[in-house]
């Protein structure tokens, strides 16, 4: 675990350090692009920064109250029916960036949320609200119930198989 993390940490400061060697590069061979790139990756840190700090806040409140015994009751091995609707009515409520919901799920999973869960809160995410409205408008009603049912039914087919596939993984691996 710690040789994992050692090799993400020296994996980090290498795609940082690329990174900066490049901009330096940019800026003694062409001002104007580096001054440009430099203005897109100012204007793209405003606009995220807001849902992080929405997103850190999510994590904080959910750290404060939920612990991993409530969340592995919740969205853990034994949570049922109600993980399954839980995954998937977050994931069709959530906004943003779907990068931005990252952290919180990956600190939910190391809190016992099972894998399943995840992957149907993202699958789901492919549901927009605000767009039903218009999908039935252009595709008639029929249509959009159908996609959405099947959307919903395939992100629990997909979490299973991904859930089951892991578990095969994680067996396989602790055997050599």
């Amino acid at each position: 675990m710690i040789k994992k993390n050692k090799k993400r940490i020296n994996g980090t400061y290498f795609f940082i350090t690329i990174v900066l060697f490049s901009y330096l590069i940019l800026f003694l061979t062409n001002n104007t692009l580096f001054n440009k790139s430099l203005e897109q990756f100012f204007s793209i840190v405003k606009e995220i920064t807001p849902l992080f700090i929405i997103v850190f806040v999510l994590m904080f409140v959910f750290n404060l109250f939920l612990t991993e015994k409530r969340v592995a009751k919740i969205l853990g091995e034994s949570a049922g029916a109600k993980g399954w609707l839980i995954s998937i009515i977050g994931g069709i409520l959530s906004m943003g960036p779907v990068y931005i919901w990252y952290p919180l799920l990956s600190d939910l999973q190391k809190k016992g949320m099972k894998n399943s869960f995840i992957v149907t809160f993202l699958y789901n995410r492919a549901i927009k609200l605000p767009l039903l409205p218009m999908m039935a408008y252009y595709f008639g009603v029929l249509f959009a119930v159908v996609l959405t049912s099947y959307m919903i039914i395939f992100s629990i087919i997909n979490g299973l198989l991904v859930n089951k596939f892991l578990k095969y993984e994680n067996s396989n691996s602790s055997k050599q």
